[in-house]
């Protein structure tokens, strides 16, 4: 067990506050403010989820947007990854004619976690570590992460008090069933997976593959559905197609677009399925550790696959 914030809440967290915890992972009933921590340039699937999140204004009030770092061929480190990533929240922002987010988006983490105790300041860190004092345990804000989780962890480490008032809904991680957790966003900074896991605030994890792998869109969906519809959707439908390098004969290819899935967790439209499980430990060594006696998080095990889908064309081209 690793030393600091993520042990000291499993230890001392008493029978109200463990109370006050179920209460804040019950699914959303009613409209909820949000933020989104997005590392946007590094695949599809978070475009579509950015537009899915604004589309959804009627159950979903988006208060900030945030860029997440990332490293992989598109960038050229963590800080490369993250300006990539906040300039295409702006692009996205700008094709959906919603220029007025751009001030409530921002900049985020230049370099992963140095520690488990160390946070990156960053301005996307500091705004959610005051906005989420806005907020209550009995009122949350909603924190959306589609990416590495180093944001959400050096707000809460450079303002644990914001831990009760705010409920973490993180796509991250391979399902418990899988060999490992060798998964993007939490092999990339697993300190910070350590710190969001351990700290006692109410968590929702969407694992990828097992789980939200299953939410995927073919290159035949694509065209009939989407391509020439809006431009909002034509969009996305390009440069879907760009990624999956199929030619118009390939119908049977698909592209993986499951940080959507994680809006419709907010969204609580019976699109997924969750249980209340036992807050695993991701290891350095890229597996979970698992200890019966800490805090309760939620986990989502399923997806409809069909449903959320015909949800998702529905909100784009409305």
């Amino acid at each position: 067990m690793a030393t600091g914030l993520i042990t000291e809440r499993d230890d001392d967290m008493n029978e109200l506050e463990q109370e006050n915890l179920l209460q804040r992972l019950r699914r959303p009933t009613g409209p909820i403010d949000v933020v989104l921590d997005t590392d946007a340039y590094n695949e599809i699937d978070d475009q579509f989820a950015i537009a899915y999140l604004l589309q959804s204004g009627h159950k979903l009030r988006v208060k900030a947007l945030y860029a997440a770092p990332f490293h992989n061929e598109k960038s050229n480190g963590p800080e490369d990854g993250m300006v990539k990533s906040y300039d295409e929240i702006l692009r996205i922002l700008k094709v959906m004619r919603r220029e007025e987010m751009q001030p409530l988006t921002f900049q985020g983490s230049r370099a992963y976690l140095p520690s488990e105790t160390e946070a990156v300041a960053s301005p996307a860190a500091e705004h959610l570590a005051k906005l989420a004092m806005e907020y209550t345990p009995e009122k949350p804000l909603y924190v959306t992460a589609i990416g590495a989780i180093t944001n959400v962890a050096s707000a809460i480490l450079m303002n644990p008090a914001i831990i009760d008032r705010i409920v973490v809904v993180w796509l991250g991680g391979h399902s418990r069933e899988w060999h490992d957790t060798e998964e993007f966003n939490m092999m990339q900074d697993v300190a910070a997976a350590r710190v969001v896991f351990g700290c006692g605030a109410a968590v929702v994890q969407l694992p990828c593959t097992g789980v939200v792998s299953a939410f995927s869109v073919s290159n035949a969906e694509l065209r009939h559905w989407l391509l020439g519809k809006n431009e909002l959707a034509t969009y996305l439908a390009e440069a879907t197609l760009r990624e999956m390098g199929e030619d118009e004969e390939k119908f049977c290819r698909s592209r993986i677009i499951w940080d959507v899935t994680a809006v419709a967790w907010l969204l609580n439209d019976g699109t997924t399925l969750d249980s209340l499980e036992h807050s695993p430990i991701p290891e350095y060594d890229h597996h979970y550790a698992y200890d019966r006696t800490r805090h309760l998080m939620r986990y989502v095990y399923h997806i409809n696959r069909d449903a959320l889908l015909q949800k998702l064309v529905d909100a784009l081209l409305k």
